[in-house]
């Protein structure tokens, strides 16, 4: 991190940057409400949202119950997922780094799919379970990590892949031993699936995901400092292990919360913030919000995409993330070397 781009944030420039972010958000979100299906055109939604226009109760139950929650839900998936890559890449100083490294998403899926086999409901009992087995695999990695007080990022990074390994192997198990409509419910889910939204859902979440986003833009300075080595970061008086401890909680419950109610979608902590960094720089106190707003942005457009693209069927949405972020993972392996890659 360069003393001069530091300098350069201004509070008016975050400002601005979220103003537009949030403008594009707008406007990306009235042109999904539009899409699907049932032919609604943009005018319309335009005139029934400020008001101009009443709407019939067909549309208004297409809008308002089914892609409304799920736009939503999009968006705050997308935020929640972007703010885990920024934190992950700057405290673990690995550009390739994102929120399911740590193997919440495998602990997630777990939870999922027994729930599944047991035919639990996917308003309580699914996300219930997957928030659990999330949180497991969290404190269990962390609890491996953990010397003398302290986490270690290599030991963090080998336990993520390990757990990752092995709860693969188990959800395979669960996948060949499953056969109907509960082995589509669980691929869909394990792909990514957004259909099943509901405002209850955003309700429980949003409180949480703001709140350790809050917490986690308050140490934006912290995470500059230790982007440029940690035993700097110590001598300009960062707590640097009670900061990994708090990041990596904070990001692992509330990917997990999320992560239960949409299933797995990987790829957008490794694109959005790697995007952002490009245009905006590397300083977090721009890059965290604007990689938030970013990441509901696009995974918006990709959930979009998912329901349009093969309509009047539909394909989860994390087949589009992959489809992006594949090439875009490969990319960035080739461009390790170069000025924006590196935190």
């Amino acid at each position: 991190m360069r003393g001069s781009e530091d300098q350069e944030i201004t509070p008016l420039k975050v400002i601005y940057t979220g103003f537009i972010l949030s403008g594009i958000l707008i406007i990306i979100s009235l042109i999904s409400l539009s899409l699907g299906p049932a032919k609604i055109s943009l005018k319309d939604v335009l005139t029934w949202v400020t008001g101009y226009k009443s709407v019939d109760q067909t549309a208004w139950m297409i809008l308002f119950k089914i892609r409304l929650p799920r736009i939503l839900l999009a968006g705050l998936v997308g935020f929640t997922l972007s703010i885990g890559g920024v934190v992950f890449q700057a405290l673990l100083r690995n550009p390739l780094a994102e929120p399911f490294i740590l193997g919440v998403s495998s602990g997630a899926a777990i939870g999922a799919i027994i729930g599944i086999v047991f035919g639990l409901g996917f308003n309580l009992g699914v996300p219930l379970l997957s928030f659990m087995g999330a949180l497991f695999t969290i404190l269990l990695v962390m609890g491996i990590s953990s010397r003398h007080g302290g986490l270690e990022s290599s030991t963090l990074l080998l336990t993520g892949v390990i757990v990752n390994a092995f709860f693969t192997a188990v959800i395979m198990f669960f996948i060949a031993t499953t056969s109907g409509s509960r082995l589509h419910s669980m691929l869909f889910w394990l792909y990514g699936d957004l259909s099943q939204s509901r405002y209850v859902q955003l309700s429980l979440s949003l409180p949480i995901v703001l709140i350790v986003s809050g917490i986690l833009y308050a140490f934006s300075r912290h995470l500059n400092l230790i982007v440029g080595g940690e035993e700097s970061a110590l001598q300009m008086g960062v707590e640097v292990e009670l900061l990994k401890w708090i990041s990596f909680l904070g990001i692992s419950l509330i990917t997990g919360m999320v992560t239960s109610f949409s299933g797995i979608i990987g790829f957008v902590g490794l694109i959005v913030p790697h995007i952002m960094r490009m245009f905006l720089g590397s300083d977090h106190r721009l890059l965290i919000p604007a990689s938030a707003l970013g990441g509901a942005v696009f995974l918006i457009s990709a959930d979009t995409l998912a329901r349009i693209i093969l309509s009047p069927s539909e394909l989860p949405v994390g087949v589009i993330t992959a489809f992006l972020g594949a090439p875009f993972f490969i990319y960035l392996l080739k461009q390790r070397g170069s000025q924006w890659t590196q935190s």
